[in-house]
């Protein structure tokens, strides 16, 4: 039996992606194995009303006494990087002898530069688990000069984050093969295993007999942030004119109440905003005809959204908003499960939700199929949580 701490950013009853996954692996893990889960307080997203935090039988989580900052303010999520790494490294300090391996799904960069400083300092091995690319996913929405300058300071703090750990998982291949040819690091060091949802709620559906909604449905779920671009998606299906089709806008974020405002002054009555209860986000997204991801441009370059393995289990073709050269396109087409457009392109975007709402019930059904099943074999929980458990429990051992 290993001493595994498990330290995440996220973690239920926080409703992200990232909360599940640190979740699935800690009970997983503590099968096995003694673990110890270390988070800070809940807090995303932002305005979401916490029920009462998991008290699990086979684990101990600690909340963290560190900053939090759940609206998007760049100086303060720096602050509450900076704050819940210092904690965590007094934390290694102090049961550094109680522990024989860290898995890390942890802010970036200055939380996972003092978590891997103080595991490298203490002796103990640790797998880095990263969601997205830093500095490169802050740089993309600045100025050229600034992000010149933001990259020059950030950039050595990645790869020293990279370079000490002892293990890299990426969750697309285009992020392992950029993280390796920009940080030099082998590929031998790194791991794939994509992210995963609550499958089961999508699973036990059945995929076939398709019917077409009384109102065509486009519906984007997830966070509605500022990378996420969904403003595009109200100015396109305002440009597509499908009066009798409607846009649902599922979720929370700190960009809603400005897409309200938008589709508001548009004055397009099928223009929706709801809620998402996780528990119901299958029965959500199957009301839907086709589901929408959008991202501005360079975010897909370097991202792949946990939404779309969502999308892809509830059956239903996807439209994305991304490069051509994206990890999330290639899915599309790899599955034959979607349409891809350019980021930020109102008028190529609003001419695919008409080629779509023109499509056959049969032809809708057979692309929902098809993503479904590509989701199953690539992208599920019983696919890549076993990866995981193993890429853990091997790193332990091997101290």
């Amino acid at each position: 039996m290993s001493r595994i701490l498990i330290i995440t950013s996220i973690f239920p009853p926080e409703p992200v992606v990232s909360a599940l996954l640190s979740k699935d692996i800690a009970e997983a893990l503590s099968t096995k194995h003694e673990v110890i889960v270390l988070c800070p307080e809940p807090s995303r997203p932002a305005g979401f009303a916490f029920g009462q935090k998991m008290n699990p039988d086979n684990y101990e989580i600690k909340y963290a006494g560190s900053f939090i900052c759940p609206e998007s303010r760049l100086f303060g999520r720096f602050r509450e990087s900076y704050s819940f790494g210092k904690y965590c490294s007094k934390f290694i300090k102090e049961n550094s002898t109680r522990i024989d391996c860290i898995y890390i799904n942890s802010w970036p960069l200055l939380s996972q530069y003092k978590i891997i400083k103080t595991a490298k300092r203490c002796q103990i091995p640790a797998v880095i688990h990263i969601q997205d690319i830093y500095p490169e996913s802050l740089t993309n929405k600045m100025p050229w000069v600034l992000s010149k300058l933001v990259n020059l300071i950030f950039l050595p703090l990645d790869k020293y984050i990279l370079k000490n750990s002892n293990l890299i998982i990426g969750i697309s291949p285009s992020m392992i093969s950029y993280l390796s040819e920009t940080r030099k690091i082998k590929k031998e060091k790194f791991g794939l295993v994509r992210n995963w949802q609550d499958d089961n709620q999508f699973l036990t559906k059945a995929v076939s007999n398709y019917k077409r909604s009384k109102q065509f449905t486009f519906m984007y779920a997830g966070s509605i942030s500022a990378s996420a671009g969904v403003a595009v998606l109200i100015h396109s299906f305002h440009i597509a004119g499908l009066t009798d089709a409607k846009l649902v806008i599922a979720g929370n974020g700190a960009e809603k109440e400005k897409c309200k405002n938008i589709a508001a002054q548009l004055q397009n009555n099928n223009i929706e905003f709801r809620d998402i209860i996780p528990e119901e986000v299958a029965c959500l997204q199957a009301q839907a005809d086709i589901l929408l991801l959008s991202l501005r441009k360079g975010i897909a370059k370097t991202a792949t959204p946990s939404k779309l393995t969502a999308y892809l289990l509830s059956s239903k073709p996807v439209i994305a908003t991304v490069e051509s050269d994206s990890d999330v396109a290639n899915i599309l087409i790899n599955g034959n499960c979607g349409f891809i457009v350019e980021p930020e392109d109102e008028g190529a975007l609003s001419a695919i939700l008409k080629k779509s709402y023109e499509m056959s019930d049969t032809e809708l059904e057979k692309m929902g199929a098809n993503g479904k099943e590509y989701a199953r074999i690539n992208l599920s929980k019983e696919a890549n949580l076993s990866i995981m458990v193993s890429i853990i429990e091997k790193t332990a051992n091997a101290n």
